[in-house]
């Protein structure tokens, strides 16, 4: 029997190189905190220019035989690594919920399972690269198209989601027969790690996958830039998009954009009223709010505004806030300090303009199962109203436990208020009439519009956003295009040395 790899091992140090983990060269060791309560899981040292530069020469030198691979011999490998992370799953949901702080029910049956479904979904998409059928299109020749791997991908994924984002990088990149370079945010890298660790004991060649923990100057900014990265693939927010696709530009990469959002929650007066309350709860709470679809704006048409609010607020008051690690804790900490007091700050601000906080707005002391939060980045679940369409809590992503409500009348008011933010990567619409419906699905500009329910994801359909949320697929066989080049092979059927169109060049017919 093999022996299998202590994946959540890394005394080695923090960067996945050519099959090998390795301490990076930085100058500065940093720690990976647990928000719950300010401890120390794991010390690193980051990774420098020069580390870089050599995980993106292993991704260099394993590009032609990986590419070269057939498409039978990739899935076969993803195969085992689906397998291999089903097996191991309570090691990846510990060490993720430890990093970030998220609730271990969350980790245990969205993050880990929704991961291991997505590489068993990509180990059959790797057999299934679709082109043009080839065939006789001009007459005289037959054509027909190749799809083919672009080279050595930078990717660079959040700290929100660090587990699947880092799936959602490697596994189209790697299906279509690429190298990746993942740069994990440095608060979150552990579980990236073990995912390319997870990769090599899967029969996946080293210098395939590589990780590099660093920050985004200088590791991230450098692994963008670098002359032997073909394509750069970058989720976060949309600031941090932006110069990703100026220092792209500059040496003509291929970008791939998955950034912010400030998804709508529109819910007409015909909704059923508990179902978009409870809907409305889960989708703005998920993962503390600390995700790019959840529901950030609901729009409630003026009958059911009043009896919405109020029963949002009597659920927002009653979820429980606690230990990560105890199964009935519903919500756990912000990903840092940092960032929760970045979070209060837009509460603060809103109140201070004259907004209505209908519930939360602070810091709780006590949880549910009387851990101290106290020491932790907790912030309670938040509802606001009272505010302007203009108002900084409804344009600006704050990316907590904050759910805005403003009323509207009409339907085509309802949906204007929707569309009116630089965002599009997801919303929902609430109602049980198929013609309001169809029309909000087609006049709502996002990536994804659900009906009646917000925020599930599934690995055959694609995910990702209009407008300044971004452009490009992740997940689904629609991502395959993103890492692959398509090329038109064509081939004269004719033998005619002297072909009619030579004539349009030179001599007579």
């Amino acid at each position: 029997m093999e022996e299998q790899m202590d994946l959540t091992d890394f005394s080695a140090g923090a960067q996945y190189i050519a099959g090998r983990l390795t301490e990076g060269t930085g100058t500065e060791p940093f720690q990976v905190v647990n928000p719950a309560d300010g401890s120390v899981v794991q010390q690193v040292r980051l990774a420098s220019t020069g580390d870089v530069d050599t995980a993106v020469a292993a991704a260099k030198a394993a590009f032609p035989e990986w590419s070269r691979a057939t498409p039978g011999a990739r899935s076969e490998a993803l195969l085992k690594l689906a397998a291999i992370l089903g097996e191991r799953a309570e090691e990846f949901a510990r060490t993720e919920s430890a990093q970030t702080g998220k609730p271990i029910k969350l980790a245990t049956e969205f993050d880990v399972p929704g991961t291991v479904d997505n590489t068993a979904f990509f180990a059959g998409a790797a057999r299934n690269l679709e082109g043009k059928a080839a065939g006789e299109y001009s007459g005289d020749h037959t054509s027909y198209v190749r799809r083919e791997a672009i080279g050595v991908v930078g990717s660079i994924s959040p700290w929100n989601y660090p587990l699947q984002m880092a799936a959602w990088k490697i596994l189209p990149a790697i299906a279509a027969g690429n190298t990746i370079v993942l740069k994990p945010a440095e608060l979150t890298p552990l579980t990236s790690l073990m995912f390319a660790r997870a990769c090599t004991e899967a029969g996946i060649p080293d210098g395939v996958v590589n990780v590099v923990t660093g920050a985004g100057r200088p590791a991230g900014e450098h692994l963008i830039s670098h002359p032997d990265v073909a394509m750069v693939s970058f989720t976060g927010s949309t600031p941090v998009g932006k110069r990703v696709a100026e220092l792209a530009t500059a040496t003509v990469k291929r970008t791939h954009l998955e950034l912010g959002g400030k998804a709508p929650f529109v819910v007409f007066d015909d909704a059923d009223l508990e179902a978009a309350v409870h809907g409305a709860a889960a989708a703005s709470l998920i993962n503390s709010g600390q995700d790019c679809t959840a529901a950030t704006r609901a729009y409630v048409q003026r009958p059911l505004y009043e009896a919405f609010v109020a029963g949002v607020a009597e659920l927002f008051a009653a979820i429980r806030l606690g230990n990560p690690l105890n199964p009935q804790t519903d919500l756990g900490p912000l990903v840092s300090y940092t960032h929760r007091d970045r979070v209060a700050g837009f509460v603060e601000r809103a109140r201070g303009y004259g907004a209505t906080i209908v519930t939360g707005g602070q810091a709780p002391d006590t949880g549910h199962d009387g851990t101290d939060l106290t020491r932790g980045a907790y912030y309670r679940p938040t509802l606001i109203t009272g505010v302007a369409q203009d108002s900084e809590v409804v344009q600006g992503e704050i990316f907590g436990p904050v759910l805005v409500v403003l009323p509207f009348e009409s339907d085509d008011e309802g949906l204007r208020l929707a569309n009116d933010t630089p965002y599009g990567l997801a919303a929902s619409a609430w109602t049980t009439d198929v013609h309001r419906s169809l029309r909000a699905t087609r006049e709502i500009a996002a990536g994804c519009v659900w009906v009646n329910d917000h925020i599930p994801i599934i690995s055959e359909m694609p995910h990702g956003g209009y407008k300044s949320s971004g452009y490009g697929k992740d997940m689904s066989q629609y991502s395959l295009d993103e890492y692959t080049q398509v090329k038109h092979v064509m081939f004269d059927t004719t033998a005619v040395a002297r072909k009619d169109w030579h004539r349009t060049i030179f001599g007579d017919r």
